[in-house]
């Protein structure tokens, strides 16, 4: 939130409206938690190429956020049906095309 005169935010941060979003819901575990308990996770790294938008970003539990560490989400949660799940259902916001890329890579290691 931007400062007011009285120095009262009057506009949530960016990390803020994710967290408002996504409910404070950790989308690989589940969880709901504080806002100090969670973070905001990339579904695709900067790293890797994702960007800073909305479709790319999450509200993730530090303990989740450290096991996907710079992990595409696909990768992530190609062997790991629970947090797929929980990713799928709850990460309604995310783009599309890395929620396709989420089923698809669970898909090819079935095979």
């Amino acid at each position: 939130m931007e400062p007011s005169r009285k120095g009262r935010r009057t506009e949530p941060t960016p990390r803020e409206r994710i967290f408002e979003r996504d409910r404070y819901r950790c989308v690989y575990c589940g969880g709901v938690f504080p806002a100090e308990e969670l973070s905001v996770d990339h579904v695709e790294p900067r790293m890797r190429g994702g960007d800073r938008s909305g479709g790319n970003l999450v509200t993730a539990c530090r303990a989740c956020n450290q096991r996907k560490g710079s992990q595409p989400a696909w990768a992530f949660l190609a062997d790991d049906p629970v947090a797929r799940g929980n990713f799928l259902r709850h990460a309604t916001s995310v783009w599309p095309r890395l929620r396709r890329a989420v089923v698809e890579a669970a898909q090819k290691r079935k095979r």
